[in-house]
C-alpha cells in the first residue's frame, strides 16, 4: 500500500514538474518572439529614405560652329550658362534585405541598396549669339545638360556629399545594433559579426 502511494506520488511530482517545464519553455519561445517583433519594428522604423542634400553651381560657356563651303564660311552660337543644381543622396533602405534567425538570436543584413544621386539642374542662359543658319535646337540643350549633369557627378564625387550620407545611414542602422545588443541578440553583416559602429562602417564603406 505505502509502495502504491509512494508510486503515486513520484507520477504526481513527474506530471506537475513536466507541465512546469513545458511552461517554461512556452514563455521562453514567447519571449523570443516578442524580441523578434521588437527588432522587426525596429528596422521597420529605419526602412526609410536617408537622405544628404547638397548645392552646387557651376559657370560655362557653349560654343558650336557650323561651317561650309571647306570651312571658308562658319556661322558660331555661343552662349554663356550659369549652372545652380540641388543634388540628394538617398538611400531606400526600404530596400535593404535581412534574415532573423530566432534560433541563435541573430540578424542577418543580406543587403543594403546603393546610395540614389539625384542631380535637379537649373540651367540659365546668357549673352546668346546665334545666327538663323545656326540656332539653338534641342539637340543642343540636350548637349548642355548632359555635359552638365557630367561635370556635377564629378564634383559630387570629390565633395563630402557621399560621405555625409554614409555617415547618416550608419547612424540609422546604428539603432538596429543597440537594439539587438540590448536584447541579447546579435546583429550580422553578411559574413562579419558587427560588435560597434566602427565594425559597421568600415563594413559599409569597404
Amino acid at each position: 500500500m505505502q509502495k502504491r502511494i509512494v508510486l503515486i506520488v513520484l507520477g504526481l511530482l513527474t506530471i506537475f514538474f513536466l507541465f512546469k517545464f513545458c511552461e517554461f519553455k512556452k514563455e521562453d519561445t514567447s519571449t523570443i518572439d516578442y524580441n523578434s517583433n521588437l527588432i522587426q519594428q525596429q528596422i521597420v522604423n529605419v526602412g526609410k529614405l536617408i537622405v544628404t542634400e547638397g548645392h552646387f553651381s557651376q559657370v560655362l560657356t557653349y560654343k558650336d560652329q557650323d561651317k561650309y563651303f571647306l570651312d571658308l564660311i562658319s556661322f558660331e552660337k555661343k552662349a554663356l550658362i550659369i549652372v545652380n543644381a540641388d543634388v540628394t543622396v538617398a538611400y531606400d533602405l526600404r530596400q535593404m534585405k535581412y534574415d532573423i534567425d530566432k534560433k541563435n538570436k541573430t540578424i542577418t543584413i543580406l543587403h543594403i541598396p546603393k546610395e540614389e544621386i539625384k542631380i535637379s539642374p537649373d540651367i540659365q542662359f546668357y549673352d546668346v549669339e546665334q545666327s538663323k543658319l545656326n540656332p539653338f535646337t534641342g539637340d543642343d540643350y540636350n548637349k548642355i545638360n548632359k555635359s552638365v549633369k557630367a561635370n556635377l557627378a564629378k564634383k559630387i564625387g570629390k565633395s563630402s556629399l557621399k560621405a555625409n550620407a554614409q555617415n547618416r545611414l550608419i547612424s540609422e542602422l546604428s539603432k538596429i545594433l543597440i537594439l539587438t545588443n540590448t536584447m541579447g541578440w546579435r546583429l550580422q553583416y553578411e559574413d562579419k559579426i558587427i560588435i560597434n559602429d566602427l565594425d559597421l562602417s568600415q563594413k559599409i564603406k569597404m
